[in-house]
């Protein structure tokens, strides 16, 4: 009987050792994986720089704000102002934008992963940096912005 409860105690601490590896691989798949950067919307050129301010000339921008749903720290977060932008078209969209798009009648901003067609057409997903699953297609009529610049 001695050595059934040793066997049974082996079992449960390798099945809790796997359990902690996998969490840290969890973990570092969400937290640490390198995710592709948005694309370059502001040009140098359009960046004034002077003593008492800074000026961005980018046409149809407007600030945004975030709520503290902690999906997408440390690169937004609640206290942190947005700049962005609506896109044209689907050409506007690329994968590591962050965008806003209406869901159940809320925003949420997470970033592009992925691009594709299918039969009803063009379609991105998108998926918080802290996340675990990604938020399914997104169309284009559903997404309100492109966050170009955060300031913090």
């Amino acid at each position: 009987m001695k050595i059934e409860s040793i066997r049974l105690l082996l079992i449960i601490a390798a099945l809790a050792l796997l359990l902690f590896i996998a969490l840290q691989n969890i973990s570092y798949a969400n937290f640490n994986f390198d995710k592709p950067s948005p694309k370059d919307r502001i040009k140098e050129r359009q960046i004034v720089v002077l003593e008492d301010r800074i000026i961005i000339f980018l046409k149809n921008a407007s600030l945004s704000r975030y709520a503290a749903t902690k999906s997408m720290d440390p690169v937004i977060d609640v206290n942190a102002n947005g700049i962005e932008i609506k896109p044209k078209t689907e050409k506007d969209i690329a994968v590591g934008d962050i965008i806003a798009f209406e869901r159940n009648n809320k925003l949420i901003v997470h970033r592009v992963i992925e691009i594709g067609y299918d039969d009803k057409g063009w379609y991105c997903i998108t998926k918080g940096d802290n996340a675990l699953f990604d938020d399914g297609k997104i169309r284009f009529d559903e997404i309100k912005y492109i966050t170009v610049g955060i300031l913090y």
